[in-house]
């Protein structure tokens, strides 16, 4: 069994259980591997308090000066790097969007910058397990909906402690049955097509408790390596 332990913080983090599921093969990280872009996985926004005037660069590597973040507003972070973080926000003469240093921003959580970083440490693994179609303990749902798609059966258990159930996605293959039939004139053997048929190759059961998975069941065929844990998100308010 393989851990990773980094953290995801989120505001009032909402976790649904019926989430609308989406096949869809798009990275957590965009185009751009290094970046993660928020509006994807937290819901509602991160807000930040800009405490000092402060660039605003049109790329990650600050190479072209779009201009300046006034100090004293609330901007909205839409995305990060390790070092750096996309805002948007009120320029010194407009709205303006970009990318900005961290020495810019104060937050009233303590220890906010390292929470971001494990944030963008844990996307980063996200992303690659989705990538590889896979499933890790700790995602959340939506997580799984996107690696996966829509699970074949869904099982809903609801008490005063929240919500509890399971997922399967199962895998099948299409098999061709065919009979043998003797020609009658040159009585020779040959096969003729009977019939198709679906027959299970391999399934993965989803065990989660309020919208995060506990457990992973993989029939033989059907694994995808060691088992990875992912520890779950934490709920950030501001």
């Amino acid at each position: 069994m393989k851990a990773i332990l980094p953290l995801l913080i989120g505001a009032a983090f909402v976790l649904p259980l019926e989430a609308e599921i989406k096949r869809e093969r798009k990275s957590l990280l965009n185009s751009d591997p290094e970046v993660v872009y928020l509006e994807e996985i937290v819901d509602p926004p991160i807000k930040l308090k800009v405490i000092k005037q402060a660039p605003v660069y049109a790329d990650k590597e600050g190479n072209r000066r779009l201009g300046y973040l006034k100090s004293d507003q609330t901007v909205t972070l839409e995305g990060m790097t390790s070092k750096v973080y996309r805002v948007r926000g009120q320029g010194t003469r407009n709205g303006i969007a970009g990318w900005v240093a961290p020495w810019a921003f104060s937050h009233p959580e303590e220890d906010f910058v390292a929470k971001l970083k494990k944030l963008y440490e844990r996307q980063i693994v996200v992303s690659e397990i989705i990538a590889a179609e896979g499933i890790a303990i700790g995602m959340t749902l939506d997580e799984v909906a996107q690696s996966r798609g829509k699970p074949t059966k869904t099982s809903v258990r609801r008490n005063a402690e929240g919500e509890s159930g399971t997922w399967e996605f199962i895998e099948y293959d299409e098999v061709n049955h065919y009979i043998t039939r003797i020609d009658p004139v040159s009585r020779q053997a040959y096969r003729q097509f009977s019939h198709k048929t679906r027959e299970e190759k391999g399934k993965s059961v989803v065990e989660f408790e309020n919208g995060l998975v506990t457990a992973l069941e993989e029939t033989e065929d059907n694994r995808r390596g060691n088992v990875q844990i992912i520890i779950p998100p934490l709920v950030l308010r501001w």
